[in-house]
């Protein structure tokens, strides 16, 4: 195990584990987690962090949209090697005592279909689950997976067998609020346990939002299949300004346009082409974002429709965008 783990090792220490998390994905971290929701919040009873992971609201289309696989790999090495790290350390300095450099992990199930576990979402979970086994086999203390759907007892099965068996002993699989609750509590005191987990600390989406862009109020994702036409309308708040991003990696491409949905003949964006010129195979390749604003943020308060028009055939099939909505206070 110690050759697998230097080797495994080898090729991200080379890069310093990737210090940079936006170099490592190749886009802004807080898009990723909006559409993978992971972080930290307080600490167990135990003094080791508690990290929170929502593979239920996992989106797996949203993902190919703005990184890669080798990405994603990249980013859970910064994690670990950093991110983790340094919160291990700030524990240390905060009490002198504490020893057990581990995590108590929670993992939300809720919202889980058979549908999401797809064999590339499968993928991404084997990947990580063998550098966490090969190279911290022993960082976790305990994991508790809540909302567990009745489906998951086979997925568990085949990703039981990519863990070294002392690792899977220390999960434990919940399905009612009412028991993992009361297992959370256990292991975790109210003042650190997120409100939405049953605790009196801050909610969880909260504190993800504490990790986004300087500036940035909030952030809207939109995940859209494009046959032909496809709009959607947002609404932009009195004292806000947005920015519109789309993410793809649809060869096709499809024209955008961004009007007000208030008044009519108003239009703030016309005709911005998002075409993805890479190879839509590699899923190693980084695909495209293009800033449909890129002129000027959209000042509140308005409805605006943003629409994408297909450039592909009327019988080709559909093309995936991400379209993110970046919220900033109005400038005077």
């Amino acid at each position: 195990m110690v050759e697998e783990a230097t080797e495994c090792r080898r090729e991200p220490g080379r890069h310093n584990f990737y210090p940079d998390p936006q170099e490592a994905l190749g886009v802004d971290p807080f898009v990723y987690i909006q559409q993978y929701p992971q972080l930290y919040s307080g600490n167990a009873k135990s003094g080791c962090p508690l990290f929170i992971s929502k593979p239920g609201k996992l989106s797996v289309d949203g993902m190919e949209c703005i990184t890669t696989l080798d990405g994603i790999y990249r980013y859970h090495w910064h994690v670990m090697m950093h991110d983790y790290a340094n919160r291990l350390v700030a524990n240390k300095k905060k009490n002198p005592e504490f020893t057990r450099f581990q995590c108590v992990c929670v993992l939300d199930l809720d919202g889980l279909s058979a549908a999401q576990v797809t064999q590339r979402a499968l993928n991404i979970i084997q990947k990580q689950t063998e550098i966490d086994s090969l190279c911290f086999p022993e960082t976790m203390e305990r994991m508790i997976v809540v909302n567990v759907p009745r489906f998951f007892a086979l997925t568990w099965r085949l990703i039981k067998g990519w863990i070294d068996p002392r690792t899977a002993g220390k999960v434990e699989l919940i399905s009612t609020r009412k028991h993992w609750e009361a297992r959370l509590k256990e292991l975790v005191d109210l003042d650190q346990l997120p409100s939405d987990y049953g605790g009196k600390a801050e909610d969880t989406e909260a504190t993800l939002m504490k990790t986004a862009p300087g500036g940035m109020v909030r952030q809207i994702t939109d995940l859209w299949h494009v046959r032909t036409h496809h709009a959607h309308t947002f609404e932009i708040g009195p004292s806000e300004e947005v920015e519109v991003v789309v993410y793809t990696r649809g060869t096709s491409g499809s024209t955008f346009s961004v009007m007000d949905k208030d008044h009519k003949g108003k239009v703030f964006v016309k005709g911005v082409d998002v075409k993805h010129t890479g190879n839509p195979t590699d899923e190693n390749e980084p695909p495209t974002n293009v800033t449909i604003t890129s002129e000027s943020r959209i000042a509140g308060p308005s409805h605006i429709k943003v629409k994408a028009d297909s450039k592909s055939g009327r019988f080709a099939g559909s093309e995936t965008y991400l379209v993110v909505l970046n919220y900033y206070p109005k400038s005077s």
